[in-house]
């Protein structure tokens, strides 16, 4: 009985296939939405799984509390005197602070305004190890070299920041100043970190003249055994009786790399939630289409429904019948939707990687393609649900007499 039913409804569907093709193109929309935001979401959630895997969950930052950027203003600043307090601190097992200032960068005759960044040599493993990146091209600085530069990842490419590719051995002027390429660091994956120009403590302190011992921020790594959580709280209480500030107007603050990422999440959650909340109005407009569509075919077959019921299908029969269509529907626009979801995300995915965006990436995981699905069969059902509750309940002699 079962298989004759699915035959009959996919007859119908088949029958008014405009009106079926029309009803799933809204739901197809949502699903396709929804599929193409939470894959972005859980591409950025595993580009920070990564980044906390190969960083490490033990590294704490300390931040002048300037607005805006660190190093945009030079009345903020860790000294190197808070640095060499904080590095006696029991628990913390490694601390190196880095220099940081805007700069005009020239090459050939092009100027771009990026960030400059002095890092202390002696600890350069501890410091790429924070940024989950190293050199990938050409060297690292040695520690009183002059006149040499490791610039960002984007520099190697025309069209990145200058029209030209930079490659190792071409000269280009910071401030005014000649310096020699000796390196690329390797991809990080957003335009801000992978344009900027890395100096060593001597190059940066002869460029800006005022900044020795002034650095933007600190990075700490904590001891094995120490809760990072633990020893922020510890640092920020000693630093600021070192300094002599009162609690809530320091002029600086802690944070554990796990708040860093935390914080970016919540970021990225909220924009989601609110995407996905716009997406969802497509779903209900679909799901007030299909229930539409199902009233109108009810009425359309009220004689076919009468003359199923006079040879003996039950009323679990018409509403298996409707419930089935509408949910059909629903799944094959959820299918679509996911493939062309796949595909804009795919498409997005490379567009952002060239824009210098290499961190959004797309993923798709089993669970999301056959979520995506199985959501969009059961909005469809559901949506039909009232629909073939009255068309299970008409009266067979009432059916056949309908004109």
């Amino acid at each position: 009985m079962k298989t004759d039913e699915i035959k009959y409804s996919l007859q119908n569907l088949v029958h008014r296939k405009t009106r079926s093709l029309l009803t799933m193109l809204s739901i197809l929309i949502g699903v396709m939405a929804i599929f193409a935001l939470i894959s972005f979401g859980l591409g950025i959630r595993n580009y920070m799984d990564t980044i906390a895997e190969e960083a490490g969950a033990d590294k704490l930052f300390i931040q002048a509390r300037s607005v805006g950027v660190p190093g945009t203003d030079a009345n903020f600043f860790v000294s190197a005197d808070d640095i060499n307090f904080v590095s006696k601190i029991n628990g913390v097992d490694e601390i190196s602070g880095m220099y940081i200032r805007a700069g005009e960068v020239k090459f050939k005759k092009e100027k771009k305004f990026v960030f400059i960044a002095g890092t202390d040599i002696d600890k350069k493993e501890f410091v790429e190890k924070a940024f989950t990146v190293g050199v990938e091209k050409g060297r690292q600085l040695k520690k009183n070299e002059l006149g040499k530069v490791v610039l960002g990842y984007n520099y190697q490419f025309e069209d990145k920041i200058f029209s030209k590719a930079i490659k190792l051995g071409n000269k280009i002027e910071i401030n005014g100043n000649s310096y020699e390429v000796v390196g690329f660091y390797g991809l990080i994956g957003n335009p801000q970190d992978d344009s900027n120009a890395y100096l060593n403590y001597r190059s940066m302190e002869l460029l800006f003249e005022d900044i020795k011992d002034e650095f933007g921020w600190a990075m700490i790594g904590a001891d094995k055994n120490t809760d990072p959580e633990v020893l922020a709280e510890k640092i920020e209480e000693k630093l600021r009786k070192f300094k002599d500030q009162e609690e809530g107007k320091e002029d600086f603050f802690v944070q554990t790399f796990a708040d860093v990422l935390a914080t970016f999440g919540t970021i990225i959650n909220v924009l989601n939630g609110i995407l996905i909340l716009i997406a969802l109005i497509s779903i209900i407009v679909a799901s007030v289409n299909i229930m539409n569509t199902m009233y109108t075919a009810v009425l359309e077959r009220t004689k076919e429904i009468g003359i199923m019921k006079a040879i003996g299908a039950k009323n679990s029969d018409i509403l298996f019948i409707f419930i089935f269509e509408s949910g059909l529907l629903g799944m094959v626009g959820g299918i679509i939707g996911v493939i062309l979801g796949y595909l804009i995300s795919s498409a997005g995915g490379q567009i952002a990687a060239a824009s210098g965006f290499a961190m959004l990436q797309p993923v798709f995981p089993l669970y999301l393609i056959i979520g995506s699905i199985l959501f969009a069969f059961l909005v469809g059902a559901a949506s039909g649900i009232m629909p073939s509750i009255k068309a299970s309940k008409l009266n067979p002699v009432d059916a056949l007499r309908y004109e």
